[in-house]
Formats: structure tokens, sequence, C-alpha cells
């Protein structure tokens, strides 16, 4: 009798925990499993931009696989499931519905870019899904009433104001123009820029603009000539900045070239060769081989981890810290993992120490990091460190002969005019 006793006991209390398991199962959010956590990414994996949507991925990955090696976040792993959008909104967008709709993601992660990542927030946010670390300084993402976003770098405002404080309090120059990008990131420099020099009672000298995915900034180089400027500043993707760089080598125009973040340092490193030496561009996270800070000693270790070859750079830097803020939050979180709460966790924790590197955050601030760091290519295509500019202009053995006119560039297509020398580059400096 006490087992027929025990097993009408035991019965309901089975049903009543079986009920319980499979309504907080129904009530979990997508992409919580019990043994990982879903989430997404849609960026440039392909094409002129591919080179920042792949650091992003490869920083991600390695920071989600150094936590998965030691079990995981509370015994999840972590997984990203990544598509290619081409650094076209159209296909951002249906990337983002994608991996919501389909794929079930937990949240996205290391979008790229402002054209997209202004395609694709307002779905993020309408249902309430966490947008994290987009590789973007555009300022509408800063707004404090966007709670599902959650930012890593310095503003473009920022950057575009260190420019002008280094241009102006470093190498007194006055004589500023800009190539941008025609779309909303180019728009979100300009205005930043426009911005940084009202503050100092000067004007933009002169301006040019190029298509998004293409590298016709020919137009835009005879533009930007005629403003005479000392030096030009730059908002876009690496190819067509390094196109433009290396034609106005070519017909010796005297100015500084300082490019964006955004560009992609190592890339256009690359494509510009030894036309790259002293060309300035800002950061928003430190060097990548600079090991004296811990961080950067883990992003290298987890990044040979997931891939041996891998070469230490800006974008998967950055990838990385966004990786790692995530893995920062969901420790802290605990077992039940709801997007709200990732959400509410980075909000009211506030301040992440990632080895030396500090992210704050708030009720009206969704921007971990503020720093802007100055950095320039030297010879070698490599990147130091800098706290103040200096006026050096290099001199190019390859360019020893006399500058084009204007009128030697032409307009309709990549290429000069027949008959017209081109000084020979040395390509094994790429």
């Amino acid at each position: 009798m006490q087992i027929s006793v025990l097993k009408m006991v035991l019965a309901p209390s089975i049903v009543v925990a079986f009920n319980l398991v499979w309504i907080l199962a129904a009530r979990a959010d997508p992409g919580v499993f019990d043994d990982r956590i879903v989430f997404g990414q849609s960026a440039a994996l392909k094409g002129p931009a591919a080179a920042l949507g792949l650091g992003m991925r490869d920083g991600i990955v390695a920071a989600f696989q150094e936590s998965n090696a030691t079990g995981g976040v509370h015994g999840r792993k972590l997984d990203l499931i990544s598509y290619n959008d081409g650094y076209e909104p159209e296909m951002a967008i249906a990337n983002t519905k994608r991996l919501i709709g389909e794929d079930k993601v937990f949240a996205l992660i290391g979008e790229v870019g402002t054209t997209t990542s202004k395609a694709v927030q307002p779905i993020t946010t309408e249902q309430g899904i966490p947008f994290i670390g987009p590789f973007t300084g555009a300022a509408f993402l800063r707004d404090p009433s966007l709670t599902n976003v959650v930012n890593i770098r310095a503003s473009y405002r920022q950057e575009t104001e260190a420019w002008m404080e280094h241009l102006t309090t470093d190498l007194g120059l006055s004589r500023i123009a800009i190539l941008y990008q025609d779309d909303s990131f180019g728009r979100a420099g300009i205005e930043g820029v426009t911005e940084a020099l009202e503050k100092r009672g000067l004007a933009l000298v002169s301006e040019g603009t190029y298509m998004r995915g293409t590298t016709a900034v020919k137009r835009a180089l005879l533009a930007i000539r005629k403003g005479n400027p000392q030096a030009v500043v730059m908002v876009g993707a690496y190819e067509p900045c390094a196109e433009f760089i290396k034609l106005a080598h070519m017909i010796k125009l005297d100015a500084v070239f300082v490019n964006i973040s955004f560009v992609g340092s190592e890339a256009l490193a690359e494509e510009l060769g030894r036309d790259g030496e002293g060309v300035v561009v800002t950061q928003v996270v430190p060097l990548p081989d600079d090991v004296n800070i811990p961080l950067v000693a883990s992003y290298q270790r987890a990044l040979k981890a997931i891939n041996p070859n891998a070469k230490p750079g800006f974008v998967s830097l950055e990838g990385y810290v966004a990786g790692r803020l995530v893995v920062e939050a969901l420790n802290k979180l605990g077992n039940s993992v709801t997007r709200a709460g990732l959400l509410s966790i980075i909000r009211d924790v506030g301040v992440f120490d990632l080895d030396g590197i500090t992210l704050s955050y708030g009720p009206d601030d969704n921007q971990g990091m503020d720093k802007v760091y100055l950095t320039v290519i030297q010879t070698d295509g490599s990147f130091k460190a800098v706290d103040r500019l200096e006026r050096t202009i290099p001199v190019r053995s390859d360019c020893s002969c006399p500058p084009k006119t204007m009128s030697s560039i032409n307009t309709r297509s990549n290429e000069l005019p027949a008959g017209t020398e081109v000084p020979k580059r040395d390509e094994s400096a790429k």
C-alpha cells in the first residue's frame, strides 16, 4: 500500500515539474538553449568592405571561442551565424529578418557600416533584440532612447573633433578639405567635420564625393584640388581612399591625409604600399600589437587559437572587445538569460573592466568607449601611435617625375590619358 500511495503522491508532482519545465522553455527567449546561445551577424564578408566584416567576425569568434574553451557561460557555448550583406542596406535588411525569423538568434552583433546599421536598427529596436557593437560611429546610434543598442567605439563626432584639434593645434593648418562617401556614413562624417571647423571659426575649402561600392574618386580629386588644401580628411572605405591618395601623390598634391577608423587600417596600408607613409588614421581601440595591455595580449592568444595565420588588426580587436563585453555581461547575468536581462545588466552594472580597457555605460549612455587614438602609417606599412602630429612630407623616390596638371586625369575612366607618364610603383612594398 505504501508503494501505491507513493505512486499516487509522486505522479502529480512529476506532472507538475514537467509542466513547469515546459512553461519555462516556452518562455525562453529565442536563441537560448540548454547548451548554447546563438548570435547573428550581417556584415560585408565579400566586396570592397570585406576586410571590415571578416575582421569583426574574427574578433567576435575569437572572444566566443575563448569562453567556449573553458566551458562557456554558465555551461552554455556561444555560437555566431554570419551572413554577407555586401555593405548594402537591402541585403542587410534581408539578412536581419532571416536571422531573427528563421535562425531565431538571441541578439545581433558586429553589423558593419552606418547605412546598413541605419537600415536594420529599427527592426531590432521594434522587437527588443540587442544590437551590439555595430562597426560605426554614427550619431543616431548614440541616442539613449535606443535601449537595445550597445555601442563599443567612440563616435565619428569624437574622431572628427580629434582631427581638427590635431590639424589646427599641432600643425597650425586652416585650409582643410574632405573626401566622403555619398551616403549616410559620409554625411555623418562631413557633419562632424563642419561642426568641429565652425567651433574654430573655420570652414571647408573644398569637398569631393564618391559612390559607395566604387573607387571612382577622380572627379572628387579635381574638386578638392581647386581649394588648395593643406589637409584632406577622408570618410570612406579603404579602396577608394587608397585610390584617392595614390592619385593625389601623382599630381603632387602636397597635403596631410587623415582617415577615419572605419576605413580599415591594415587594408588601407596594404592598398597604399609606399604611398601610405605619413598617412594619419584615427583609431577607437589601441594598437593591436601592444601586448603591454593585458586585453591585447588576450586578444592575440584568442585570435591565434581560431586561426594561427590570422594577423592582429584594429578591426578584429574591436570585434574581440564586443565579444568580450557579451561574455562578461552574460557571466554577470547568471543562468536565466533573456534579451531584456542582458541589456539591463550592461546598463545597470555600467563599468566593465576588460583586462585594462574599460567600457562604461549608464541609463543615458549606450557607448562604452570615448577615447580616440592617433596613428600614422610608417614606411613598412606598420602603424605608430602618436600623441601629436608633426609636419613631415615623405620624399617618394618613385615620384620623381614633374607634377601632373589637373587636366592629365581622365575623370571618365580609371585610366590616365594615353601618353601620360606614370611613375612606376614598387608593388613588392605592398
